[in-house]
């Protein structure tokens, strides 16, 4: 029960900071006299899980992190995900009028709005990501090409395109898996990697190690988003609830049934903290992190 206790403080904290950096490093809305920033802000703040950015941050208590990279990192990724929502809720995407309880941003705007919105939040993430740090400029580097890899074609778009070029088609369990390594398990290997490279001192060893854990955590995730699809409603969601049958979207839920679901979730979670075998109790969030996943309820 203490340990429990110990992660919701801890998750607490991340959240927070995590909103107080989001809202310290995105553009004040005065700086333009259209509606773009302040539809950057609506959609980035007060709202969401901040897994990525717990990642980050759990991630680089593995080593002696350098401070300010941290930030830029999980600030930087949250950018990317979110502008992936923002896109992904439009008509010519998912088709959703509600994310983190409230309107999605081109209800609450316009779409012109939200597509500039998702544009200029992913460059953000790069200008944020190649701001100066104490940190030696070729782990900086790669730190920039980790996060562009994960949110391109060959990540997060590419599995997006693979999604919606699959509507109302079946695929098998390696496909559905190849999708979503892709479009969800991309960015939360790179968010994992991202608090890595913050720290001078993790080599590429433990790195490796910290991808494992990543991949099977990243695909856990999509499953039990595919069960939460099927078991909650949209209150509890925070968005609208059974697109995805209504879409008629190969799931896991869909391919295997939803208990055979959830243990194949539950599967993979463990071998993503078996991954951290090797490390000691400074891996202990990131193992509460991967046991959240399974027992999170939106």
């Amino acid at each position: 029960m203490k340990q429990r206790s110990d992660f919701t403080g801890w998750q607490k904290q991340a959240q927070t900071h995590t909103e107080q950096t989001l809202t310290r490093l995105l553009p004040p809305a005065t700086q333009l006299p259209a509606p773009l920033i302040e539809a950057m802000r609506y959609a980035t703040l007060d709202g969401g899980k901040r897994l990525r950015p717990m990642l980050v941050l759990a991630a680089a208590e593995l080593g002696t992190a350098t401070t300010e990279a941290v930030d830029y990192a999980l600030a930087a990724v949250e950018c990317i995900h979110i502008y992936s929502l923002v896109h992904d809720d439009m008509p010519e995407m998912d088709n959703d009028s509600l994310r983190h309880g409230k309107a999605a941003c081109h209800i609450q705007y316009t779409p012109a709005t939200a597509l500039l919105v998702g544009d200029a939040l992913q460059s953000m993430a790069f200008s944020l990501l190649s701001r100066p740090t104490s940190l030696e400029a070729t782990r900086q580097l790669r730190m920039i090409q980790t996060l562009a890899q994960a949110a391109g074609c060959s990540g997060m778009a590419g599995g997006q395109a693979i999604d919606l070029a699959h509507v109302g088609l079946s695929l098998n369990q390696t496909e559905l898996e190849h999708m979503h390594q892709l479009k969800t398990s991309a960015l939360i290997r790179a968010a994992v990697t991202l608090g890595g490279l913050c720290c001078q001192d993790i080599d590429q060893q433990a790195l490796t190690a910290l991808d494992s854990y990543a991949t099977h955590l990243g695909l856990a995730f999509q499953v039990i988003d595919d069960v939460l699809d099927y078991e909650q409603d949209s209150d509890i969601l925070g968005k609208t609830a059974g697109k995805d049958a209504q879409a008629n979207k190969p799931t896991y839920v869909s391919l295997m049934g939803l208990a055979t679901a959830r243990q194949y979730a539950e599967n993979l979670v463990q071998k993503a903290i078996d991954a951290l075998a090797d490390f000691d109790q400074r891996a202990t969030h990131l193992r509460a992190l991967a046991q959240f996943v399974v027992a999170r309820n939106h």
